[in-house]
């Protein structure tokens, strides 16, 4: 077994049989501010997604342009459009 903090947190969050646990999960382990991060994070990949620019997703979210630019770097460098594609399909 893997003693990699990262792997571990993987293995817990795959280990949640549901969004409840998942919610309890990162309840536990991050601030509120953390979490809003995350959820805006993703909310950044669904509007860049959906065709949405950069300066409207900034207002929308009320975060600066460069969380955005950050966001949109990270889809860009993890394909997350193909991944969004393959929840999507799945839910």
């Amino acid at each position: 077994m893997s003693t990699d903090p990262y792997q571990s947190l993987l293995r817990h969050l795959a280990s949640c049989n549901d969004s409840a646990a998942i919610e309890l999960l990162f309840s536990a382990l991050l601030t509120e501010k953390e979490q809003q991060e995350i959820a805006n994070r993703i909310r950044i990949f669904d509007l860049l997604e959906r065709g949405v620019t950069q300066r409207e997703i900034s207002e929308q979210l009320g975060v600066g342009i460069a969380t955005v630019s950050r966001g949109a770097k990270a889809m860009q460098a993890h394909n997350v459009s193909a991944l969004l594609a393959t929840h999507r399909k799945s839910t």
